[in-house]
């Protein structure tokens, strides 16, 4: 069975750790956990650690023989799966994909990576199903002091300029439909209170714009979504405008 390798970027950097950690003269401390499954041993926890707010990272799972310790390198992408939630939120179900060439036997043998950008501190849950060699799996592994870490808020790593968060950038967006909302029901010859208001909006819309590119860099997805509504804010704004020109 042929699985496509994708060498994980985490692992020159486990390299350096190791290497710095070896002249320290100390063994680094990796949040992962082991769980023994059938057979099996599954080793559970984020690929990149510390995790960070809106920084791409993946559910990690390492699977080993529980007898010989050997890698188990044949699972497909249907074999397990998870749902990640946080807050009360479950994610859609993941597959896992190999970090590693199981022909050549090159790459972090028996690592299975379910990719992942998380948008929320907090505490997160894994919850994997599915079989390894017709061994049912069915694991929840929660972040704690003894499994993997929680993901933190990137704020303190952040230079210059600090990022807005995903909220501010929802926040100004309500606002500027909240003046949208308003200009669009103004009572028709009010042209000066028009043209104003339109002028507001157009001014809010902008700035929405600035803050969701920004936006972008924390959370591609929803920071895009961000720069969507902004741009449909301007062109509405300017049409209003033109009317309240007209009605001038």
């Amino acid at each position: 069975m042929s699985h496509r390798y994708r060498r994980p970027a985490s692992v020159a950097a486990a390299a350096s750790v190791l290497a710095l950690a070896a002249l320290a003269g100390a063994a680094p401390t990796l949040a992962h956990t082991g769980h023994e499954v059938g057979d099996y041993v599954l080793e559970v926890g984020w690929l990149n650690e510390p995790a960070y707010v809106g920084q791409p990272n993946a559910v990690q799972v390492t699977i080993t023989d529980h007898h010989d310790s050997s890698p188990i390198l044949d699972l497909g992408p249907d074999d397990i799966k998870v749902v990640v939630s946080t807050s009360g939120t479950d994610s859609a179900s993941r597959s896992f994909e190999p970090a590693f060439d199981a022909v050549e036997k090159v790459g972090s043998l028996g690592e299975y990576d379910a990719p992942l950008v998380p948008t929320a501190p907090g505490d997160y849950t894994f919850h994997i199903t599915g079989s390894i060699h017709g061994t049912a799996v069915d694991l929840t592994v929660a972040s704690g002091d003894e499994t993997f870490d929680p993901v933190v808020a990137s704020t303190d790593l952040e230079f210059p300029a600090k990022m807005p968060s995903l909220t501010e950038v929802g926040t100004r967006l309500d606002r500027i439909d909240a003046r949208i909302a308003a200009l669009q029901s103004g009572a028709p010859g009010s042209g000066d209170a028009a043209l104003k208001a339109a002028q507001d909006a157009a001014s809010a819309a902008t700035a929405a714009a600035a803050t969701a590119n920004s936006a972008m860099t924390v959370g591609l997805l929803v920071g895009g979504a961000g720069l969507v509504v902004a741009v449909v804010s301007l062109l509405v704004a300017w049409r209003a405008t033109r009317q309240g020109r007209r009605a001038g």
